[in-house]
């Protein structure tokens, strides 16, 4: 371990860019508990934190350590509140199998941009047991800082994959694929399997047409009491929680 230069500071602010990041393969963490929870499960390349950061806790699985100070962190933060600790780690790319999503209850995402959304959909199906996420290619990143943040570490136990989901649901054959509509039939009163994918649109547009067609289990939740005004939706992963945990309710 090392103290950090001038030189390797500004190397790696490179990194606090999209671009630089995309190139080397790689994502940003910041926090002590984000960056301990994701060393198990991802390759670290870079881990730049306080002394107080190494005195306490474990930091040999990365490849290079420097010690900073204060300032120093936040320059490399891209938070509000920098942390005691900046990482950079190797990304995973994770190969869609179907066998997987057929045999299990998955989440798919049609148009989800919001980072925040995304990261904490990543949680909850962590919560759930919900192991593979199918995003469209609209989504937003999943190494997004901001994405990587919400997810809580979550990252590490949840596979993120990118693909045309109509392609997707196609290929499944006499899978359930269900979707929230206001035309739905009530979430609490309809039959739900422990197979099938869970379709959740996107926060301005909900489920594309294309998409739409594809469900063949419509949803709604309810608001209560009933013929109540109420707000006019729900936030895209607070039903997303809601709907996982009503499958899981009735396994």
């Amino acid at each position: 371990m090392e103290r950090l230069s001038k030189n390797k500071l500004r190397q790696l602010l490179t990194f606090t860019k999209k671009k630089n990041r995309d190139e080397e393969n790689l994502f940003l963490a910041e926090g002590n508990k984000l960056v301990q929870d994701l060393l198990p499960y991802f390759k670290c390349k870079t881990i730049v934190g306080t002394t107080d950061y190494f005195e306490r806790e474990r930091f040999d699985c990365a490849t290079e350590c420097y010690i900073a100070t204060r300032e120093e962190l936040e320059r490399l933060s891209l938070t509000r509140s920098p942390q005691s600790v900046w990482a950079l780690f190797e990304r995973k790319n994770y190969q869609l199998d179907f066998t997987a999503i057929e045999q299990t209850l998955s989440i798919a995402l049609d148009g989800v941009q919001d980072p925040g959304n995304l990261g904490t959909i990543i949680r909850i199906a962590d919560w759930f047991g919900i192991e593979n996420i199918i995003c469209s290619p609209n989504c937003v990143d999943l190494y997004n800082p901001k994405v990587v943040q919400a997810t809580m570490g979550a990252i590490a136990r949840v596979k993120v994959h990118y693909t045309e989901l109509p392609q997707l649901i196609n290929a499944m054959k006499n899978l359930p694929i269900y979707g929230t509509f206001l035309e739905g039939e009530f979430i609490y009163d309809t039959p739900l399997s422990n197979k099938g994918i869970i379709v959740m649109g996107s926060e301005g547009n909900g489920i594309s047409k294309e998409v739409g067609q594809l469900v063949n289990k419509k949803l709604f939740i309810p608001s209560y009491p009933p013929n109540r005004t109420t707000s006019e939706s729900l936030n895209v992963a607070v039903a997303t929680s809601i709907i996982c945990s009503e499958f899981r309710r009735r396994k």
